[in-house]
Order: C-alpha cells, then structure tokens, then sequence
C-alpha cells in the first residue's frame, strides 16, 4: 500500500520556507521585552483625561503619545499573530496573543475619552488649535474626526449607546451559532462513494463535485435544514438590519446607507452606479450561463452547477521558485524599483511557504510599520491558482511597502475601500502576461474562464448583495416589516434579473439570503465589486500608457490614507463616482465571453 502523505510538523520546516520575523522581534524574549514597555505604557493615557481642552501643546501631547503607543502595539500584535499561525495548537504563542489582546483591551478602554473630549471642545478653540504648528502633523487626523461632530451625542448618550455593544451584536452572535453550532446537514457521499459531512464548509466543496447527482443532493439537502429554521434566520436577520438602521437615526444620518459610508466619504452616487452598470452588462453574464449549460451539455443550469469547472484546469507544475519568477515577470509593467523590491523582499523571507501540520489555512498578506509586509501561503506546486493567489497577496504586501515608505504611521495604514485594488491589479496583470502566452487553445480558454467566474464572483455576485442589503434597509426604514415572506420575494426578483430567463432557480435558492455573514455587517460587499472594477481600469491604463500612468498607480501605491479612497483613485486615473469603470469590467466580461465561446 502507498504511504499517506502527512504535513509535517512546524519543527521540521525548512528555515528557508518559512517567514523571519526578526524585523519585528528577533526572538521571543525580545518580543517579552516589547510586551512589557507596552504593559506599562498605557495607564498614561489618564494623565491627559479632561485636559485635551488646556493647549493645543497638551492635545498633540497626547496624539504623539497615542501614535507611539498605537505603532507599538502593532509590531508587537502581530509578532503574536504571526506566531499563531504558524502552528495554531502550540499553547505559547497561544497565551502570547491573548497577553496581547488583553492589554490591547485595556489600552482601548482607557483610551476612550479622546475621541469625545476632543469633539467637545468649542468650535473656536478646536479652530485656534488646529492652526497651531504643534498639532500640524495630526491636522489631517482632527479635520476628519470633526466631520463627526453632527453625528456625535453628549457623553451620557455616547455612554448609553457604548453599553449596548453586546446588545447590538446578539443577532450577528445568534446566526453565527446556529449556522456554525447547531445546523446539522446529515452526510452526502461524494463521487467516489465516500461519506461526507455536509456543513457550512464542505458544501462549496460539494458543488465543485464533476457527478452532478453529488451537487443535487447536497444542494437540496442543505437548503432542507435552512428551510426548517428559516423563521428565526429571518429574525436574526431583521434583528441586524434593525441595528443599523437604529444607530443611524441615533447619529443623525439620513439612512443605515448613508451612515456607512459616511467613513470613506463615498456619495451614494457611487453605490447606485455599481448596480446601475452590473445591470446594464447583465445580457453578457446570462450569455456565459448559456454558454456554461452547452459546455455541459445540460438542458437546464441550475445554481448548483455553476461551480463546477467548465474547462479543465492546466495540469502544470509550478515550483516556488518559478512561481516567484512568474509573478516578478508578469509585474514588470510596474518597474524595475517595484519588483526589485518585491524580489528581495521573496529572497528576505518575507513569505512563509507551505502547509504544516497546525499552519493556518489559507493565504493573507499581514503588513506593519516597523515590519516587512509578510505573507503566509499554503502553496501547492500542482495548482496553478496558487500563483495568482501569491500574486494578490503580493499586491497587498507592495501596497504596505510602498505606504510605508512614503507616509508617516498616522497615515500610512489604507482603507478597506482601495485595499482590494493593489491586490486584484497583480492578478489583471499575471492574466494578461500568462493569456499572451498561452501554447494551446485549451491554456486559453482556462485563463478566460477564470477570469470570467473571476468577475462574475466578485462583480456581479457581490453587487447583487449590496442591491439585496440596499432594498432590505430601505424597505425597513419605510416602515415594512421584514417577514420571511418578504425577504424571499425580495432575493428572488434579484435571482430572476442577476441569473437571467433561460437559468433554471430552485425555490430553495431564495433561502440563500439568510446564510450570508457579510449581511451582518452591512453595506461592505460592494468594495469587492468596486476594487475589482478598479483594479482592471488601472491595469489598462498602466498596460496601455507610460511612465506618467504608472507614476500615477505608484503614487496611489504610496497614499495610504493620506487622501480619502475616492481621492486616491481619481489621482490615479480612475473615477469611482461614474459608472466608466463599472461598465468597462462588464464590457470586458462579454468581450471575453465570446472569445471563450470561440474556442470552446
């Protein structure tokens, strides 16, 4: 019999596979060294409570303190993270974090009079303060702050609404346990006749399965379990969509959306158009279900069989080392100093390689001030995907070199918003260098594929969240109650528009909408549609222009949050509030579409 193939422990990792963190810690007893200045530091933040009002020399006392506190914080922070996930059983490294956390909680809590006290202060004094030249390095940090005076409530109700912290978050707590704890989905057997256990993790997995009778089962079966519980889903729904809109009205903004984006600065404009042009590109997408249902030769294409490859993916080895070159080869458009620095940056030991056995799964890119911008993989030198997940990861990590580098630690940390843009622009890019030079007709048309359930995942799927999350809002703050009635019709009428009249929807898909987490954190989904649309307009532009166009990408590289997102992106040469990009990623869909169909 063949020998199973084991992970080895973390002990038995090559030192050249794994990431050095000694540009945060050299060790873990200099890590103890930095814990410790960090333990003793924050029961300073009293000595400024009720003073930030005296000078504007006591104010930016206290930011400069709070910087140093905070970029400490960081470095030692994520020493512990990393160390974590190295091997997530190792107890050390366990306590380590929760050290960590716990000081981190604290600092929090005794930190929290800033904020408030500042947005107390008189309109004329804050005015006088910020011309101060002491307070020069922080006047960007206050005039963002003061944007929230109209949203800020005197201190007993900012009091009263920082008690109900655990309150707010009981139905995001509820759904989470009762999806991950309680729901149980029997067992399926996969296609080769294997029992499987069918949960919230394996069915994805399942409707990857090449048997289609694997998919059916399993997508009927567990929609079956959601159906049994699909009146306290729709509660728990409701009870989040009723926070929102709660802690909006209480602050003063005119709607839960408005109230969410108010932190970027984004115009509602922006999110109507990202749904205005998905919409708009919609034949093309019905077009590639089409497409897909010939492929697979069936007379009807259901939800269920939208996962499963349609063209076979390339079986290619790709070594680290020549994953590496791929990657480096692809970002040349970037210039000599962007890859250079990211080959050191390979060469340094900046990536920790492969799986092991406690390793975390999964891959992310985990940048600090002080730090280099470290990235953890599991590569797997037989999937090719595993290239353009380096890729992205390498976009983030380059996104923090370059911030870094150009901002000071106030500033250099960027938003959610712009942080999906770096990381999808290397992937455009490895596309495109890895299409160019496609050998064959069949290396092609996966690329294509690719990309295309690429942007059909992360621009329409999304923006049909985010227009499902805008109508349930809208709807409850007009006074409608959210039965489960409603919720269902809602989701269908989009699953009709978004999957097209030839796509053949199960009833039980309309229960797709109360097993979505990101539904509990509202208004977030579009900025994966809005940084994929983005990341593709850059990439043209740099591709197609010269050097002022990629001086203007590695000026956006370098803003960290120096601008608002929307700011950054138009200085860079793209403009998120026209529905340009949009509907050029979705003109770039179709354009594709028929290519693939071509060589299919």
């Amino acid at each position: 019999m063949a020998k199973s193939k084991t992970l080895p422990p973390r002990s038995k990792v090559k030192t050249e596979d794994t990431w050095d963190l000694a540009s945060l810690y050299a060790s873990d007893d200099a890590w103890e060294k930095g814990f410790r200045k960090l333990e003793k530091m924050f029961p300073k933040y009293e000595s400024f409570r009720g003073r930030l009002g005296e000078s504007a020399q006591v104010l930016a006392e206290c930011l400069a303190f709070d910087e140093e506190f905070e970029r400490l914080s960081e470095r030692v922070g994520t020493y512990a993270l990393l160390k974590t996930t190295e091997d997530q059983a190792d107890s050390t490294y366990q306590r380590m974090q929760g050290r960590f956390q716990f000081v981190a909680v604290k600092a929090s809590q005794a930190a929290s009079y800033i904020r408030p006290e500042i947005l107390g202060l008189a309109a004329a004094k804050i005015k006088k303060f910020m011309a101060a030249e002491e307070l020069a390095p922080y006047r960007l940090l206050l005039e963002r702050l003061l944007r929230y005076q109209p949203h800020t409530l005197s201190a007993k109700e900012e009091n009263l609404l920082a008690m109900q912290g655990e309150m707010a978050g009981a139905a995001s707590k509820a759904f989470r346990q009762l999806i991950d704890a309680d729901l149980k989905f029997g067992f399926v057997k996969d296609e080769h006749a294997q029992e499987v256990e069918l949960s919230n993790t394996t069915f994805i997995q399942l409707l990857h399965s090449p048997q289609r009778k694997v998919r059916q089962t399993a997508f009927h079966q567990f929609y079956e379990v959601y159906a049994g519980h699909e009146n306290t889903l729709a509660a728990t729904l409701n009870g989040s969509i009723q926070k929102d809109i709660y802690y909006a009205q209480a602050r003063n903004y005119p709607s839960a959306l408005e109230s969410s984006l108010f932190d970027d600065k984004v115009p509602v404009s922006v999110y109507d158009n990202l749904i205005a042009a998905v919409r708009e590109g919609l034949p093309a997408v019905h077009k590639f279900y089409e497409l897909r249902k010939k492929k697979m030769k069936l007379k009807e294409l259901h939800h269920y069989d939208t996962y499963v490859p349609i063209v076979p993916d390339v079986e290619k080895k790709t070594t680290w080392n020549q994953a590496v070159k791929l990657v480096l080869d692809a970002l040349a458009p970037l210039g000599n100093e962007y890859c250079s620095a990211l080959a050191q940056g390979m060469e340094s030991r900046w990536c920790d390689r492969y799986p092991n056995r406690g390793k975390q799964s999964g891959a992310f890119s985990c940048g600090t001030f002080d730090g280099a911008p470290y990235i953890l993989m599991n590569y797997k030198p037989e999937v090719l995907n595993e290239v353009f997940t380096l890729a992205h990861e390498a976009g983030h990590s380059m996104h923090t070199y370059y911030s870094k580098r150009k901002q000071p630690f106030t500033y250099y940390n960027y938003t959610i918003f712009v942080a999906e843009v770096a990381s999808t622009f290397n992937e455009q890019l490895l596309t495109k260098h890895l299409l160019d030079r496609a050998q064959s007709k069949a290396e092609r048309a996966f690329l294509l594929n690719k990309e295309l359930d690429g942007i059909r995942s992360t621009i329409v799927r999304q923006t049909m969240f985010a227009e499902f999350e805008k109508l349930t809002h809208a709807l409850a703050e007009s006074g409608e109650p959210l039965t489960v009635k409603l919720f269902k019709e809602t989701y269908r009428q989009l699953l009709n528009d978004y999957f097209g009249p030839d796509f053949a929807i199960d009833a039980e898909l309309e229960l797709e909408c109360f097993r979505i987490p990101h539904f509990y954190r509202a208004f977030y989904v579009y900025k994966y549609a809005t940084g994929l649309s983005a990341a593709i307009a850059l990439s043209r532009r740099v591709l197609s222009g010269g050097e002022q166009e990629l001086q203007d990408y590695l000026s956006f590289l370098s803003g960290g949050c120096s601008k608002y997102p929307l700011e950054l992106l138009r200085d860079a040469g793209v403009d998120m509030e026209q529905p340009t990009p949009v509907s050029a990623a979705m003109a770039q869909f179709a354009q594709m579409t028929d290519e693939l169909a071509e060589l299919l």
